[in-house]
């Protein structure tokens, strides 16, 4: 079975338009708009890099699991402003990535999970790899462990 990943990230055409909105609009539907105090700390899921202090960054509620399971599932992502959609060869891991304790978790074509694994970000590639052996793995979700947040999604490459 092919174990080698694409690792992708979220369209920057799904939230260009929350840039263009006013404090209150953001505050309306449970989005903030705010500048970065810390490196690294948020995780952009566009440009799967941390911003840098002083960035614009957007945190917001998405729905990252939009499947018809049990599992179906949406939290707090970040954003950078500006930010420029990553495109990562197969099997290239984001740096932001590597220093993060995470949550992988493989899911099967219906959306069910079917294989758990939390781990440090340095041993992410093995990770994915084991998952991807599994016949019953369609694609993987990479978490934040401590938060949860959602990251990215892995399919076979």
């Amino acid at each position: 079975m092919n174990a080698d990943f694409q690792i992708t990230p979220l369209s920057s055409k799904l939230f260009s338009f929350y840039f263009k909105m006013n404090t209150e609009e953001l505050r309306d539907i449970g989005a903030y708009l705010f500048q970065s105090d810390e490196f690294p700390c948020y995780p952009c899921r566009v440009s799967l890099t941390d911003a840098k202090v002083g960035e614009s960054v957007l945190a917001l509620g998405y729905e990252h699991h939009a499947v018809q399971s049990p599992y179906r599932s949406s939290g707090p992502i970040f954003v950078r402003a500006n930010a420029v959609e990553a495109k990562l060869a197969a099997n290239e891991i984001p740096e932001m990535l590597t220093h993060r304790l995470l949550s992988v978790r493989g899911y099967s074509d219906k959306g069910l999970m079917v294989a758990a694994e939390t781990k440090h970000g340095s041993d992410l590639e093995s990770v994915l790899r084991q998952q991807f052996q599994m016949d019953s793995v369609d694609y993987i979700h990479i978490h934040n462990a401590g938060p949860g947040c959602f990251n990215c999604v892995a399919r076979r490459a």
